[in-house]
């Protein structure tokens, strides 16, 4: 795929977030209780999940490969999917859709700039340099535009 189509692909997945965010976080609502609209994506995702998975996956792991990966990855990524869905389905109706946002695709973004410079999670390297700074710098403006009352 060209670099345009990869840009395309990651604009339409930061929308779909944004739309799951929105429709769960009023699922939160209406159930009273964030951690039960959680629970409803995360049980609904592993439904689709496992659809997809199965009618398209050719070649699963063996035991042998499934042994190598190390115990805490089995449940770390869950737990901070669960806990940042959570925290946007109950920051949304109480900051709105807009300051949630700006907020936490900053904290990606300051995470994502620090893991990226130091190559965290077998990341590939991408060193801090002054565009980057620029860039972490502008974002920090529009954000404080964005929620400028």
């Amino acid at each position: 795929m060209v670099n345009y189509t990869l840009a395309i692909l990651a604009f339409v997945g930061g929308v779909l977030l944004a739309l799951q965010g929105a429709i769960n976080s009023q699922l939160g609502v209406l159930l009273k209780n964030p951690l039960l609209a959680s629970l409803v994506a995360f049980g609904s995702s592993a439904v689709i999940a496992f659809l997809v998975v199965t009618s398209s996956v050719k070649n699963y792991p063996n035991l042998h490969d499934l042994r190598q990966i190390p115990y805490y990855f089995w449940f770390l990524g869950g737990l901070c999917s669960v806990m940042g869905l959570v925290l946007y389905y109950y920051t949304i109706p109480k900051l709105g859709m807009a300051t949630m946002i700006s907020l936490g695709l900053s904290g990606q973004l300051l995470f994502s700039v620090f893991a990226g410079h130091f190559g965290w999670f077998n990341l590939p390297v991408q060193p801090v340099d002054w565009k980057k700074l620029l860039g972490v710098t502008m974002m920090a403006g529009s954000i404080l535009l964005i929620n400028n009352k």
